[in-house]
């Protein structure tokens, strides 16, 4: 026998359907909340500044994240904070931006930057799952 499940995401604000669970932490507590496409770009929006100023210890060796202790360095988050930082630069400066090439991007640039990209987002798939 067949079994359809379907998934439907509800933004916790609202109550309207979500586009996606955005993960977050706050003074050493890890949250999650399904947000709509707005109010997912409102909580980056309104985070940006303190992203852009805050140091990112995700790839320190040895930093308990949410899964406990580190087995590598953290060389994948720290690839991919580099690949995405060269990024928001990038088009930063195609946009009129002056950033320069080392040190924290402008809160504001991030922002701009996460806003103007939102359309090609991520979003949590919501086709059915079938189990048997």
């Amino acid at each position: 026998m067949a079994k359809i499940q379907t998934v439907r995401l509800v933004d916790d604000l609202t109550g309207d359907e979500a586009v996606e669970t955005v993960p977050f932490a706050v003074d050493g507590t890890h949250f999650e909340i399904e947000l709509s496409a707005a109010n997912a770009t409102a909580l980056r929006e309104s985070l940006a500044p303190f992203v852009a100023a805050a140091r990112d210890i995700s790839s320190r060796p040895g930093h308990r994240g949410r899964h406990g202790p580190r087995s590598s360095g953290g060389t994948a988050s720290s690839t991919a904070t580099r690949e995405r930082n060269q990024a928001v630069r990038a088009w930063a400066r195609q946009n009129g931006f002056t950033v320069s090439e080392r040190g924290r991007i402008p809160g504001e640039v991030v922002a701009a930057y996460q806003s103007a990209n939102q359309s090609h987002a991520p979003t949590q798939d919501t086709a059915p799952q079938f189990s048997g």
